[in-house]
């Protein structure tokens, strides 16, 4: 795979048959699987010239890999024959069939992909944009952030540690649980949990989502003696004097900790541009790209279809459901081309590797209608298993550089 990308300064000219915005996980994979299907004039619209594989953020903020393991130059994976527009879109005008560009340019497609994914939004809690990254404040979330998780970690050795979960959606929806676990089995193999209050914060009523792997979760967080405060939510950070609101959702009580150790996981929502543009679905308060759950088309504006975490779909925003949606994206897009409806249906497939100690994992799979949709069937996975963490470690990584990302998963 290689791209040269076009520069901020050269004039888009020209229609472009399919547009995809976002060069991440699921722009990339559409384009792969477009250009595998013998598409032609595919053009990817990617500011960044780095590409992340976040879902092992988790493990570098728990000390168990390095943070250049999750990045790759983005021109490695962009596929052949795909032209690379290095800007970010700002605006887009779906009855005209135009991006805006931020270079000033607009570019004008016959088909769209949209694959921004989400936004971070760090002020949406006061005190969080100006304390993450110092007054020992953390988030994973963050590829600058998480390498400090584990120095913060590392260097904990009494006092209170909380580990917050914001309300509305958020990509990989089980992240801001599992560095908890990795940080309190380090404490505990360093002999020093006794000595650290654990807290970890989560806004609705139960751990999880799905019951089978519920019960399971409240038996990690009993082993370590972690405090859960279920429909709660962090309100406000002080970083001068590392305090942290927490309120209580059911009983309205604001509780403010002193912390020695903040992970704190900001709100996110759909991109500024995005909310704002006529393709947002009326019924998301976060913005997000209107699309029918099962085609991933825009309900009106059918040449639009929408991959990954900017999608307004009722399931978890996961790599894992960004590689079901990928190709029944391609199949409906390639209909739609054909003059024909779009048939291919995602059943909301997720996943969610629940990482529970430093050396066992949970694989949580489901669909939209919360069922168990296990990709091993012969294994329980409603059990902790040595097995899955080296699957999440060592087996995923490579399938995603070089299945997912070629078409090929």
């Amino acid at each position: 795979m290689a791209a040269t990308p076009s520069s901020a300064g050269e004039p888009i000219a020209g229609r472009h048959r399919v547009a995809i915005i976002g060069g991440g996980s699921g722009g990339i994979s559409v384009a792969a699987r477009l250009r595998r299907a013998g598409i032609s004039d595919i053009t990817v619209v990617e500011p960044s010239d780095t590409h992340w594989y976040q879902p092992l953020w988790t493990l570098v903020g728990g000390g168990q890999a390095p943070l250049s393991a999750s990045r790759r130059p983005e021109a490695s994976v962009m596929p052949d024959g795909v032209r690379w527009i290095r800007q970010h879109a700002v605006a887009v005008d779906p009855d005209a069939r135009t991006v805006t560009l931020s270079g000033g340019d607009s570019l004008t497609y016959e088909y769209l992909v949209m694959a921004p994914g989400l936004q971070l939004d760090w002020s949406g809690v006061p005190g969080l944009a100006e304390a993450v990254g110092h007054d020992r404040v953390s988030s994973n979330y963050a590829s600058e952030y998480a390498p400090r998780t584990w120095e913060l970690i590392k260097n904990l050795r009494s006092g209170t540690a909380i580990f917050t979960h914001p309300a509305g959606p958020l990509k990989c929806g089980g992240a801001p649980q599992k560095i908890a676990y990795l940080a309190a089995d380090y404490w505990r193999k360093q002999k020093v949990l006794d000595r650290i209050r654990v807290i970890l914060v989560i806004p609705d009523p139960a751990m999880f989502k799905v019951p089978e792997w519920t019960r399971t979760l409240e038996k990690v967080a009993a082993r370590y003696g972690i405090e859960v405060r279920l429909q709660s939510e962090m309100t406000a950070v002080d970083g001068d004097r590392r305090e942290v609101t927490i309120t209580d959702h059911a009983s309205g009580v604001k509780e403010t900790i002193s912390y020695g150790l903040l992970h704190a996981v900001p709100p996110q929502s759909a991109p500024d541009w995005v909310k704002a543009s006529p393709l947002a679905d009326p019924a998301s308060p976060f913005g997000f790209v209107a699309a029918d759950k099962y085609t991933l088309q825009h309900p009106q504006h059918p040449n639009v279809f929408s991959v990954g975490d900017v999608a307004n779909v009722p399931t978890s925003k996961t790599g894992a459901a960004v590689r079901k949606q990928a190709p029944v994206v391609v199949a409906n897009l390639l209909a739609v081309m054909n003059g024909r409806t779009p048939a291919h249906r995602y059943d909301g497939y997720t996943s969610c590797p629940l990482v529970t100690a430093r050396d066992k994992m949970l694989l949580a799979e489901f669909d939209y209608d919360l069922k168990p949709k296990p990709s091993f069937p012969v294994i329980n996975t409603f059990k902790e298993r040595r097995d899955m963490w080296v699957f999440k470690r060592y087996v995923l990584p490579p399938v995603y550089w070089h299945g997912m990302l070629t078409g090929r998963l």
